[in-house]
């Protein structure tokens, strides 16, 4: 089937917010769509050819940290963000957007990564600890929106669990501790649908978790 062809003419800004965008994406005469963005027109997934499409960066990225704790084993390291549109405190993995210095990096989602650990948890990712793309990049709700992230595994060796902290919020940014998981927790948590406060979690953290009980990063 001969897909809709959107272009840069067709797309017209409706909202133009600091963080975010709305487009009508008129994909036919008379015919639109609306999507949510945080993409400039000149940027925008819709408009983009395929070759850009196949070689874009995504907009953050997602991190599934998984600790190896001395003396205890494997844990898969997430903690609790404040999420406005949702009111809640929600379980979530380490995760923040690529900004214009990760950007001109050599590896842009790595250099994000690796920050936005150090920004959220405290944790030095050393040289000797395993960073590794798990997928260069998925949609979050490409009905709604065409934010998508990268997600990233950071396997860390840890002798001393006091180093995590939650003092590098920025902006927004508001948190409520952590959750160290191991794979009999993380099992229950994806049974459950929810977190052990009996709230529902995001796909990222239903991601990280799978990812976890997998063993796929080993």
């Amino acid at each position: 089937m001969t897909r809709p062809i959107i272009t840069k003419e067709s797309a017209n800004l409706k909202f133009d917010g600091k963080f975010v965008r709305l487009f009508d994406l008129e994909y036919d005469a008379g015919r639109h769509y609306y999507d949510a963005t945080r993409r400039d027109i000149n940027d925008l997934v819709a408009v983009k050819s395929d070759a850009e499409f196949l070689n874009m960066l995504p907009d953050a990225v997602s991190c599934f940290v998984i600790l190896n704790v001395k003396d205890k084993g494997a844990r898969l390291l997430l903690d609790y963000e404040y999420r406005y549109p949702t009111g809640q405190f929600l379980l979530s993995p380490p995760a923040g957007l690529i900004d214009r210095n990760d950007q001109s990096a050599l590896d842009p989602l790595r250099e994000a990564a690796v920050r936005e650990i150090f920004e959220e948890t405290g944790l030095t990712v050393k040289e000797t600890d395993r960073v590794f793309t798990v997928n260069p990049l998925v949609f979050s709700s490409p009905g709604l929106t065409d934010e998508c992230n990268a997600l990233i595994c950071a396997v860390v060796d840890i002798d001393d669990l006091s180093v995590l902290n939650q003092k590098g919020a920025e902006g927004t940014e508001l948190f409520n501790g952590f959750e160290l998981v191991d794979e009999s927790e993380a099992r229950a948590i994806l049974k459950n649908g929810r977190d052990k406060n009996g709230r529902f979690y995001s796909l990222y953290t239903w991601g990280a978790l799978m990812y976890f009980i997998s063993e796929l990063w080993k």
